[in-house]
């Protein structure tokens, strides 16, 4: 009986799509590509840094065998994490876990309290004093970026604040993020390119253009090299 060879054709249209099903699997599963589009998270994560974010590590899990053979982990405070956005869930934002649930938290005069205690943060970074006195940089005692609860955090949900604290869209402004909100923790920086802010706020047609010529044309002197692998902490 002669030996059935496959087509080239059919070789070339199988590979395709396995590689389909995998690349699909990865992107739903396990990783996804992120995009910082502001500076909340400054100075950490930068305005044009490209991240590589992992679904998996921080996935739900239904059985204490899950968690016992897959390579999952509880949420921890610290974490930077990919979430949809609990006011508009198609949107992505890109935040630090601070509180979580069961825990008291407080600011009081921009520092956190957790259950009372001062809460050691290296990674904050809060802008710069104006020069001189001024009512349009006054913070006042009444402004969630300097005094903010005391609230507890519920359970299965987390208190999210950015690094860049007095700019930063977080749970001092629209409370808790539920757990089944969480998408995966930021692991690092894999490509990061120096980009106008128009780059990344042109949402029509022809700005989106723009921004793709324009990162064409400066892919080199743009590219931010020391970034390239940053590990994200």
């Amino acid at each position: 009986m002669p030996e059935f060879k496959k087509s080239t054709i059919r070789e070339y249209f199988e590979s395709i799509v396995i590689a389909v099903i995998l690349a699909l699997f990865i992107r739903t599963f396990v990783v996804q590509a992120f995009k910082i589009p502001t500076g909340s998270m400054e100075n950490n994560l930068l305005i044009g840094d490209h991240l590589l974010v992992n679904k998996f590590v921080v996935g739900p899990t239904t059985s204490s065998i899950e968690r016992a053979l897959l390579p999952v982990r509880p949420i921890r405070r610290g974490d930077v994490i990919v979430f949809k956005y609990p006011e508009e869930p198609e949107r992505d934002f890109i935040k630090r876990v601070i509180g979580l649930p069961g825990e008291t938290l407080e600011v009081r005069n921009k520092k956190v309290y957790i259950d009372g205690k001062p809460l050691e943060e290296p990674y904050v970074h809060f802008l710069e004093p104006p020069a001189g006195p001024s009512e349009l940089h006054e913070v006042t005692s009444y402004d969630v970026r300097e005094n903010y609860g005391p609230v507890s955090v519920p359970a299965n949900e987390y208190f999210m604040m950015g690094d860049n604290r007095d700019n930063s869209q977080d749970s001092r402004y629209w409370q808790f993020l539920p757990r089944d909100y969480i998408k995966g923790r930021a692991m690092m920086v894999y490509w990061s390119y120096r980009a106008d802010r128009v780059d990344y706020q042109d949402t029509d047609l022809v700005g989106g253009i723009r921004g793709i010529v324009s990162t064409f044309a400066h892919f080199f002197t743009r590219t931010r090299w020391d970034r390239l692998f940053h590990q994200i902490h």
